[in-house]
């Protein structure tokens, strides 16, 4: 039976209290150092591994770690989710995400229909689009390609999907299965969407509205701002768009669209990737066997973290470390830093998937909770990173645990050799030597170069950043988010921080104020 319980109520969490601390730099130098990095280290899906030498853990922390794991029943709850039961206690919802790539639990039965059937159908509907479009079949007025697809949306609706096409982008082209160019408008900043369509050519451009309610504000703003453009050079923008969107919005069956494709109320907006959000754009840009491979690394990856002995479910670990930190160490922040450029945008869409799930201050049952939650999570690629804010996780008062991804071939494959090395070698060479400086440091008596060390970090490795691997890591990070949602107690699937200031927003529109509000949209000439 699943009880749900405080962290502070379950007696591992005071057992990793009083465990004695692990000194990393100690642990991490000489021979002790390289066994580390020989013992901590898990496979995961899609050829990837989770290597954690460089984490303040030991036997006897990872003992106590796999206590909560079990006491907090992760595995049991993980299985209850994918059978579909009400995880979502905040909206009243079944938590569906993993069912887009895969039936792992029982089959889900919601609004009379089967739900994995319902997922299934609407990718082969996707796929069947984006051949016509490719093929030339569904074509401009005038009986020409589409040769650019365009995503309207925002939050989920773009950061996942823009950070996934980017990470394949340059693969696709190296693969020859790019089919088209993708852009994105997110911003209902006017100059987003015209700087967007000034780089494009309006004419053989398709356009994707995701909205699942068919109401969005900055959606809805863009779409208008959008179709004006259409307009304006010539074009009926119902030629041009293509809707995702729920059954039951205004936008579905809508003659001012090409075609309508659906999700539903029980994949969050951040968790959406999987679905329609991210097969539309990803299927047109990459063709539907790209997104499949990815959708099948992904469900890989949902498979290896039903493993219950922690220290083999990199997944799960992971997530029990990540808590160990913030709520023993005292680390309230995370730094995710691919050493892969083509994942420029990967550590922005974690910043919403890890903060605007875990980001709470009440339990699952609206109680409020007396331990700190979700880090603030922030990340750039490296080497960037490096010239950018490494000086503050190197010398600065603030530890913060870093999550590096590195991989040991390119996109590109061929590479060429300068100075003795390749780019991709130097490139590898530098989070291996970021890795060891961070967890051990450099003594020096002059202490503006004095580097104490200690600073944890973990490395997720694989061979090469594909379809498949990226859909592994994707899913590994989607899962981290929702096991320690369990070990917190907390809601990890509704999100109604977003909703006030949407609320304001509106009645400051309306010219409904008072007080400060009414100051503040004077001064900004609202």
């Amino acid at each position: 039976m699943i009880t749900w319980k405080n962290l502070d109520q379950l007696d591992a969490c005071k057992e990793l209290a009083a465990a004695k601390k692990v000194d990393i730099a100690e642990a991490m130098s000489g021979e002790s150092g390289a066994e580390r990095a020989k013992k901590y280290c898990v496979p995961m899906a899609e050829g990837l591994f989770f290597n954690y030498a460089a984490k303040a853990v030991d036997d006897d922390i990872l003992e106590a770690l796999a206590k909560l794991a079990k006491e907090a029943q992760l595995t049991d709850k993980y299985k209850a989710l994918l059978d579909g039961e009400v995880i979502n206690t905040g909206e009243k919802r079944m938590v569906l995400h993993q069912l887009c790539r895969g039936q792992l639990g029982k089959d889900v039965i919601a609004d009379g229909v089967n739900k994995r059937d319902f997922y299934a159908s609407q990718q082969s509907r996707i796929a069947e689009f984006a051949e016509k479009v490719h093929a030339g079949d569904i074509a401009n007025e005038n009986g020409e390609k589409f040769t650019t697809v365009v995503q309207i949306g925002i939050g989920g609706s773009d950061l996942g999907p823009r950070a996934i096409y980017l990470a394949l982008e340059n693969w696709a082209a190296v693969n020859g299965t790019k089919k088209m160019e993708a852009r994105f408008i997110s911003n209902v900043d006017p100059d987003d969407a015209s700087a967007v369509l000034a780089g494009i050519d309006v004419a053989h451009s398709l356009f994707i509205l995701v909205s699942k309610s068919g109401t969005t504000l900055e959606t809805l703003t863009n779409e208008s701002f959008v179709k004006d453009a259409l307009t304006k050079a010539g074009l009926n923008p119902a030629k041009h768009m293509v809707a995702v969107t729920s059954e039951t919005s205004p936008l579905a069956k809508n003659e001012g669209y090409l075609d309508a494709f659906y999700m539903d109320d029980y994949i969050g907006g951040r968790y959406s990737v999987s679905s329609a959000v991210g097969g539309a754009v990803l299927s047109l840009a990459f063709g539907p066997d790209v997104f499949a491979a990815f959708l099948d690394g992904a469900a890989e990856m949902d498979k290896a973290a039903l493993e219950e002995d922690p220290l083999k479910n990199a997944t799960m670990l992971d997530a029990l470390i990540g808590v160990y930190e913030r709520n023993v160490l005292g680390m309230a922040c995370t730094a995710v830093l691919p050493y892969s450029q083509a994942l420029s945008r990967f550590p922005a869409h974690l910043q919403q998937l890890d903060m605007e799930s875990n980001g709470k201050s009440v339990n699952r049952f609206g109680e409020p909770v007396d331990y700190v939650t979700g880090p603030i999570i922030f990340g750039e690629p490296g080497t960037n990173g490096q010239h950018s804010f490494y000086q503050l996780l190197h010398q600065g008062k603030t530890i913060v645990p870093l999550q590096f991804i590195g991989f040991k071939k390119s996109q590109i494959g061929n590479d060429v050799i300068i100075e003795g090395s390749t780019s991709q070698q130097k490139l590898c060479a530098n989070v291996a030597a970021q890795i060891v400086a961070f967890a051990c440091g450099k003594k020096d008596e002059n202490p503006n170069k004095n580097f104490d060390g200690g600073r944890p970090s973990g490395i997720i490795i694989g061979e090469q950043l594909t379809p498949a691997s990226l859909g592994a890591l994707l899913a590994h990070f989607e899962n981290k988010v929702m096991f320690q949602g369990f070990i917190w107690n907390i809601n990890s699937f509704d999100q109604e921080g977003v909703q006030l200031g949407k609320i304001l927003a509106k009645r400051v529109l309306a010219r409904d104020t008072e007080g400060a509000l009414t100051v503040y949209s004077d001064l900004l000439g609202i």
